[in-house]
Order: structure tokens, then C-alpha cells, then sequence
């Protein structure tokens, strides 16, 4: 039998993300969930060595490349959107997961098992989907970041709503990284290789 899924999977950099905002530089869903995965991977491997977890970094790695895969299906929902309301929550949670279920059945049965923990969250991977969550958030603050340096205003309150955000996740792994790691991207080129 041959298979779809990662052919779909490739399809992932042709879905743009913020799609009701002007970008200086569009971002699409591959390149984000790649970086979801590193930062989810950098929080855990913070909440083991600082925090004395046991948490799989890689596991949290994998989860984050494929958590926005649904959206090669669904299309990149605005937040504003996607939240307007409960009724409309619930709607985007039932469409996703039909995407979800539809991207799984394309893989070999014997696959299917394997990759459906990264569309269908288990209970023993809830702390490292926060990861994932706080690190999707994070990868959004570092394009509002980048879209605030490039003169675009449009993303300031996106900035500031995306670190508040963040902040109110309280995961101290989280903090750890805003702290350490954040400033950095506010300097130029020059200024991060001195």
C-alpha cells in the first residue's frame, strides 16, 4: 500500500501563518513546528538539569513537529478566531481532530499506533504537551519579535499579549527560557556574535 502522509506532511510549508496580520516576512506552519520542536525540546532538557525532572526531550520534540500538522487540512485559524468563543473553540477543537483522524489513516497500519499520540494527546504526555504549548507560544512571541524589529507595528500588541501569555502559563521552564534566552532576539546580528 503506498502512503499520503508524508507527502501531506510536506504540504505543511505551503500553510501561512498569521493570516489576518501584514508580515514583513511570511512564516509557514513547517518551519514554526520545527522551531516548536526545539524550543520544547530546550524546555525540557531546562526542567531536567534545573529543575530535577525526568522529562523525554526527545518525545517533546517529536510532539512539537507534528502538533500543527492538522492544519495542512484546516488551514492556520487565526487565535482571535479559533477563541472567539466557547461555541467556536469547540467547533475548531471537532474539525481538527476529524483532520486528525484523516491524516492518521493515512499511514500503514502498523505506523499508526506510533504517530497518533502526536494528534491525540495521552494522559502520560500532559506535562509535555504544556511544553509544547508554552513553547508554540514562544515561537510566536519571537516572530512578533522579529516583526517589531522590522518597523511593523502591526504585531505590538501581539507581543505583548503573546508574553502575558507566557507568563500566565507559570512553568518554570518556561520563565527559565524567556529569561535566558528571549533577550537575545531583540539584538542585531552584530550584537549576538560579540
Amino acid at each position: 500500500m503506498n502512503s499520503n502522509f508524508f507527502a501531506m506532511h510536506g504540504r505543511m510549508k505551503y500553510i501561512n501563518r498569521w493570516a489576518l496580520m501584514r508580515n514583513t516576512r511570511p512564516e509557514n506552519i513547517s518551519e514554526h513546528s520545527g522551531d516548536v520542536a526545539v524550543i520544547a525540546h530546550a524546555l525540557s532538557v531546562i526542567g531536567n538539569i534545573r529543575f530535577q525532572k525526568s522529562l523525554n526531550a526527545e518525545r517533546a520534540a517529536f510532539l512539537g513537529l507534528y502538533h500543527d500538522m492538522p492544519e495542512i487540512i484546516t488551514g492556520d485559524m487565526p487565535t482571535p478566531v479559533k477563541y472567539h468563543s466557547e461555541q467556536m473553540k469547540k467547533a475548531y477543537a471537532e474539525v481538527e481532530d476529524m483532520a486528525s483522524e484523516k491524516l492518521l489513516s493515512m499511514l500503514p497500519d502498523d505506523m499508526r499506533e506510533y504517530y497518533e499520540s502526536a494528534f491525540f494527546k495521552k494522559e502520560e504526555d500532559e506535562y509535555l504537551w504544556k511544553l509544547v504549548k508554552a513553547a508554540d507560544k514562544i515561537s510566536a512571541l519571537i516572530k512578533c519579535i522579529e516583526e517589531k524589529k522590522a518597523g511593523n507595528s502591526e504585531f505590538i500588541k501581539a507581543l505583548e499579549s503573546t508574553q502575558k501569555a507566557i507568563e500566565d502559563m507559570k512553568l518554570p521552564e518556561a520563565d527559565e527560557f524567556m529569561k535566558e534566552f528571549i533577550p537575545a532576539f531583540y539584538l542585531s546580528l552584530d550584537e549576538q556574535n560579540s
